[in-house]
């Protein structure tokens, strides 16, 4: 198929109608998804395993693939529809097994979602050397979509949603030492730049996408108790307000920013069916909506930083991902 002109989509809310308190069921529309596969990293656990289950009981074949399967047999058992996998992020001979094994079923691959990931980790390198949280969060799912690709195509309207953070206002991309190579490591930093990466992956993707049918978008879930933050220390937790007086990891209320695992998820949930996205992708989405482009200096809070969403940044991560991966898109 030959490219066509790509249609930008505006970083602006559309007034969706939905918000922070919407779950993710809410957020699918009533869409029914009998027919429809998608694979869900990360769905065996916090905003993955809700993601997977809201999918899984709308009547889609959800396929969860887990470094250890039998560990997540228990999480995912009960749910219709799921089928466990084997996969390591970290990993890239482990990716391509298992996306050899996902097209040797010759299925097609309507949704895709990369909700696995670590947080503000110790300093840690995989076996080429390569920063953990760049190369979990980021470099691991781009090898995934990459191999994955063929399938996404043959769905003839796919959706890849790659979930990003708030904490992409903590840093951009530092093309000249992604990996902490010279700097100073930074476990914070380190998870901006990562967060950062899951956003313009969607920029650049849904660029080149588009003409194939493959719309892509990133999500701020919001900030949300899960197993996500087992790297933080109690003092850490107290700090963001997730620390009861006994002790308890849980937030004391809920806002636009804090919430429930169910209302996390909802945004994925949207961006990865709802209807309301038809025709649109490449956007940063949060509250279950398209969220505010803002200005640099813009306090941190709603909406997303100009380094997320810049073109020519997207396109020079995509070229520097596929250096360190040794690994080309076929578009």
């Amino acid at each position: 198929m030959q490219k066509n002109s790509y249609e930008v989509t505006i970083q602006a809310p559309i007034q969706s109608g939905f918000g922070p308190r919407t779950t993710a069921q809410e957020a699918l529309g009533g869409e029914k998804l009998s027919g429809k596969v998608a694979i869900v990293t990360g769905g065996y656990s916090g905003l993955g395993l809700e993601t997977a289950r809201v999918l899984a009981e709308a009547g889609a074949t959800v396929i969860v693939p887990a470094r250890t399967p039998e560990k997540a047999q228990a999480s995912v058992s009960h749910l219709p529809g799921v089928e466990l996998e084997s996969l390591d992020l970290l990993a890239p001979a482990s990716i391509d097994a298992f996306a050899e094994r996902f097209l040797a079923s010759n299925r097609p691959l309507h949704i895709l979602v990369d909700s696995a990931g670590i947080m503000a980790s110790p300093l840690a390198r995989d076996y080429r050397g390569y920063e953990a949280q760049f190369a979990t969060n980021h470099l691991g799912h781009f090898q995934l979509a990459a191999r994955l690709w063929p399938a996404l195509v043959k769905a003839e309207g796919a959706r890849v949603v790659s979930v990003s953070s708030r904490g992409h206002a903590i840093s951009g991309m530092d093309f000249k030492d992604p990996l902490f190579e010279t700097r100073h490591y930074e476990k914070w930093t380190a998870y901006g730049q990562s967060k950062t990466a899951n956003a313009l992956f969607a920029v650049e993707l849904d660029k080149r996408g588009q003409s194939y049918g493959v719309r892509a978008f990133s999500v701020h879930p919001g900030s949300i108790v899960t197993d996500l933050s087992r790297n933080l220390s109690d003092d850490e937790m107290l700090a963001m307000g997730a620390l009861d007086e006994q002790g308890q990891r849980v937030f004391s209320e809920y806002n636009d920013e804090f919430k429930t695992i169910s209302e996390g998820a909802a945004t994925i949930v949207w961006c990865a069916a709802n209807k309301q996205l038809e025709g649109k992708g490449g956007v940063y989405c949060e509250n279950v909506d398209i969220a505010q482009a803002v200005p640099a200096d813009n306090p941190r809070g709603p909406g997303v930083k100009p380094w997320a969403t810049n073109p020519e940044f997207a396109e020079q991560l995509w070229h520097l991902s596929e250096e360190l991966t040794g690994i080309k898109f076929p578009v």
